[in-house]
């Protein structure tokens, strides 16, 4: 009622807090009458338009919706505007259920609009083992922009098994509109996510990233040597995480030496490259650390000097798995195209630094390493998928191959593809010629049966195939000019129309590809969505 009183009736407010403000004028003033219409119209186009910015506030930085009701926020809001009256805990629950629904059918719009949809999911379990599972939408826009939305996340109380994760996907699906529009799902590697998706009846790609997490855990699992320096790690960051005492000792330290006073890392089982960090953090402070042990008195053994290099070495054949990792994690840049790119330069990045290894250790780490990609990566580039995506995106096209007959054997598959969409718009223009042919025969040759009809047929047939295959060829060899269309570099005029409108004709195959889950070539938005995987 105040809010309402505050926003709608400020004058009458005004008068039931302070009588003598209601005491009548000997002369109305019309202006004043004006003003106060104008300032409470200002004060009410205001407040709406705060309320839409708190709410925006609430839902984009997770901040729970007693905020609102927080003394120092609002003493906070008071002094930055006096007049704005702050919604109660029910209004802006409100207000954000409204702003849901807004942007859900936005969202919805926008997934209309989309040719293909790809989806990646995920499951995990909180603080207090609830199981719950996450969807996320990835399109490309007609503007051929990439475009990222979070579908859904709930909890998920039902047996974690393929039949129930299919079904929750299925009704996902159904809900948002994109059942018949999803080309591929994206997955980690658990044998119940990888059969959901195959009873869903949809393509399916598991995460690049959490194959090479999965490469390097059993790799580090298998080195004897480097497993126990895990274990101590581990005991060590823990005794300088749990005890305050040993935490200040160290910081203590640091100062002394000079160094940066940083924490220590702690290995989380769930969490991609913690290794890594663990020993890389571990590494850096392996001083501090050593000379805050021996003040201690503690059951920890510290690490010694020769575990220490085996530690670097091993950083330095881990960097490349971590680089990739991160980038493969990012949200603005194409991805599936460059997964094969990525194994082929960790191949040689490994390669490249075994070859400078002097450890025993640190080399049977590094065989391991190879063993791991080759297992599980070696198959990549006669994955379909993967393998146009890596020749459709103008940064990579044939170069991004290691092997070159793959890379041949691809361009030739997707000049087949073409050709197989051009077929149709060709062989419409079949009826026209035979007429026009048929017209220059003779008056008795048409009216009787031409003798020459089978070959002529031939003829035809021969000619059609020549001129699809030729055209697309051309379209495939327009790729190879092309550069990144998320990324382009300045282009003649003439160059950049032809990227961003393709013909009438290159745009109905376009469409032809996207409807039947395959891969286009130079039009730029099955591109993208395709790079987009």
């Amino acid at each position: 009622m105040m809010r309402h009183l505050r926003m709608v009736h400020p004058t009458v407010l005004v008068e039931a807090e302070n009588p003598a403000a209601a005491a009548p004028c000997a002369v109305p003033s019309s202006a004043g009458t004006m003003s106060a219409t104008i300032a409470a119209g200002t004060s009410k186009a205001r407040q709406k338009g705060l309320d839409e910015s708190l709410v925006r506030m609430v839902a984009r930085d997770l901040l729970p919706m007693s905020s609102v009701e927080d003394e120092g926020f609002r003493a906070f809001v008071r002094d930055l505007d006096p007049g704005y009256v702050l919604p109660s805990r029910k209004a802006l629950k409100k207000m954000i259920i409204d702003l849901y629904d807004k942007t859900k059918e936005k969202t919805k719009e926008a997934l209309k609009n989309a040719e293909s949809v790809c989806l990646t999911t995920d499951m995990w379990s909180s603080i207090n083992m609830d199981g719950y599972i996450g969807v996320t939408g990835h399109f490309v826009t007609p503007e051929s922009k990439l475009a990222t939305v979070i579908l859904g996340v709930s909890q998920f109380q039902q047996s974690h098994t393929a039949q129930n994760i299919a079904e929750s996907q299925k009704l996902l699906m159904e809900d948002w509109g994109i059942k018949e529009k999803v080309q591929c799902m994206v997955t980690d590697n658990a044998a119940n996510m990888k059969l959901s998706v195959q009873l869903l009846n949809i393509r399916h790609v598991s995460c690049f990233a959490h194959t090479l997490n999965l490469i390097v855990k059993k790799a580090i699992d298998q080195t004897p040597a480097m497993n126990d320096i895990r274990e101590k790690s581990r005991k060590v960051v823990g005794l300088f995480r749990s005890s305050c005492k040993a935490k200040e000792k160290l910081n203590e330290v640091q100062v002394l030496m000079n160094r940066p006073t940083m924490k220590l890392i702690q290995e989380v089982e769930t969490r991609w490259n913690s290794t890594y960090d663990m020993l890389e953090r571990l590494y850096e402070q392996r001083e501090p650390v050593g000379a805050a042990l021996s003040y201690l008195q503690n059951d920890v053994s510290p690490l010694t000097s020769a575990e220490y290099d085996i530690i670097h070495e091993a950083l330095c054949l881990l960097q490349p798995f971590k680089a990739a990792t991160t980038e493969m994690s990012e949200e603005k840049r194409v991805s599936a195209s460059k997964v094969i790119p990525l194994y082929r330069q960790l191949q040689y990045k490994l390669s490249e630094k075994l070859r400078h290894s002097k450890l025993q250790s640190t080399m049977q780490l590094g065989n391991y390493l190879k063993e791991g990609l080759q297992t599980r990566c070696g198959h990549f580039e006669s994955f379909r998928p993967l393998a146009l995506a890596t020749m459709l995106d103008p940064r990579f096209k044939t170069m991004g191959f290691g092997n070159p007959s793959k890379a041949q054997e691809t361009e030739k598959q997707l000049i087949l593809e073409c050709a197989t969409l051009m077929e149709p718009t060709t062989a419409a223009s079949e009826p026209q010629a035979s007429t026009s042919a048929q017209s220059t025969l003779s008056p008795s040759t048409a009216a009787s049966d031409n003798l020459w009809e089978l070959f002529d047929s031939k003829v035809r047939k021969c000619s059609i195939t020549h001129s699809v295959t030729a055209d697309a060829t051309v379209e495939v060899k327009k790729i190879q000019n092309m550069v990144d269309p998320f990324h382009p570099a300045p282009h003649p005029p003439a160059l950049q129309q032809t990227l961003q409108k393709p013909s009438s004709k290159d745009r109905q195959t376009m469409e032809q590809f996207i409807s039947q889950g395959c891969y286009t070539l130079q039009f730029c938005h099955c591109t993208n969505f395709l790079l987009s995987l």
